[in-house]
């Protein structure tokens, strides 16, 4: 599969780096309308520039783009490109609001072309091993899920000096106007859509609570845009979940899903390699949480508890992966896509999946007092079959 990036800003660098470990996509040419930024990203990687979108696309030997552009670009970028007859994988989001994603899915669907987007951690190793223990009942039923995805202020991090290995600085602008919900609520939405199939209604709340996020001394950068939002939201399965996203409260990307006969607890939900663990109720554990020690020593509960443990994984990984701040494979939803096309079946991320995360990202990130009502459903995704597990857990990444 022949690949063209459209965008080579500071994401781009993260996806040429896993896009090589897949011997069957080929990136042919990049383009970005800073042309000093994509001649240094060519320069720095060996790869073709076109000084245009219109000249990338003019290649007949690209078959596919990638869109790594800004997000408010992404829509006219994206329809560009399907209108140009080329399959399209979006960074995230899809389109900066869902008439704009629901477009797009349409055009997709007239063209015969394939449509998707990220974020693809539903294909990851963690997501996949959460799956399996899902269907094995190893909590039991589900009946609600605690996520949180918080950076803390990210505009006190010095996030201007943050620079790609190619040398692109990291958009900190552009991520706090387009919103932090936006731009991070899909990490944990594709999972849950994933696990248990589409959402029914959403109730949800998001404010502006530090509008100040000056980074450089002297330069002020005033944002109103919802850094703070927090969601209840029914599936059609019913189970219940409950995401807070925010740019104001300390790191904490945990997870929890309780069932009837325990929790299954993920860490970091951006390390692909992160352990799952499984925490099935007990007597000693109702007696051990009553007191203050085991929550502040963890480790108490974990050695008199023997119901607390990691889940088997499907594929083992060193410590130093497995405990990592973030670890992701951003070309893994670009190569299953690839994959679909050349095998001429459904891509495991199809559009109207992608359409649906739009909408809940879109409707939580414009809450209302009232609940929204989902108006947009999909096939339920199944996991991935052997071969599939074979071929990813084969990449040594």
């Amino acid at each position: 599969m022949r690949i063209g990036f459209v965008g080579c800003g500071y994401t781009a660098d993260m996806y040429i780096q896993s896009l090589k470990k897949y011997s069957y996509l080929e990136l042919v040419a990049v383009t970005d309308r800073n042309q000093k930024r994509a001649l240094e990203f060519g320069a720095y990687y060996s790869v073709k520039t076109y000084p245009t979108v219109e000249a990338l696309l003019a290649d007949p030997n690209i078959e596919t783009i990638v869109n790594l552009t800004n997000p408010s670009s992404h829509f006219e970028v994206s329809r560009v490109c399907l209108e140009a007859g080329k399959h399209v994988y979006s960074e995230k989001p899809l389109a900066m609001t869902f008439p704009q994603a629901k477009a797009l899915v349409e055009l997709a669907n007239r063209k015969g072309l394939y449509l998707s987007s990220a974020p693809c951690g539903i294909l990851g190793e963690t997501a996949q091993t959460l799956w399996k223990a899902l269907r094995n009942s190893e909590i039991g039923k589900v009946h609600v899920v605690y996520a949180e995805f918080e950076d803390g202020p990210v505009h006190l991090q010095t996030p201007d000096i943050w620079r790609s290995d190619s040398g692109a600085p990291f958009p900190y602008g552009d991520e706090f106007e387009t919103g932090y919900t936006l731009e991070h609520a899909g990490y944990y939405l594709t999972w849950f859509t994933g696990f248990f199939g589409p959402a029914k209604t959403i109730t949800a709340y998001s404010a502006c609570l530090w509008p100040d996020k000056q980074v450089v001394t002297g330069e002020p950068l005033f944002v109103t845009t919802p850094d703070f939002s927090v969601a209840c939201i029914t599936f059609e399965s019913g189970v219940v979940v409950r995401l807070t996203c925010s740019l104001v409260a300390p790191h904490n990307h945990g997870m929890r899903i309780v069932g009837d006969k325990g929790v299954l607890v993920v860490e970091e939900c951006l390390n692909y390699s992160a352990p799952v663990y499984v925490d099935r109720y007990s007597r000693f554990k109702f007696r051990a949480e009553r007191y203050p020690i085991t929550k502040a020593y963890g480790f108490v509960k974990t050695w008199f508890d023997p119901h607390y443990s990691e889940y088997p994984p499907i594929k083992k990984f060193s410590w130093k992966k497995r405990n990592a701040k973030h670890r992701q494979d951003f070309a893994r939803g670009v190569a299953e896509m690839a994959r679909a096309i050349m095998e001429q079946r459904p891509s495991r991320l199809p559009a109207d999946y992608c359409l649906h995360v739009t909408e809940l990202v879109w409707a939580i990130h414009n809450a209302t007092h009232a609940p929204y009502q989902v108006t947009t459903t999909f096939k339920p995704l199944q996991p991935m079959d052997d071969v599939e597990l074979k071929e990813v857990l084969s990449i040594n990444w």
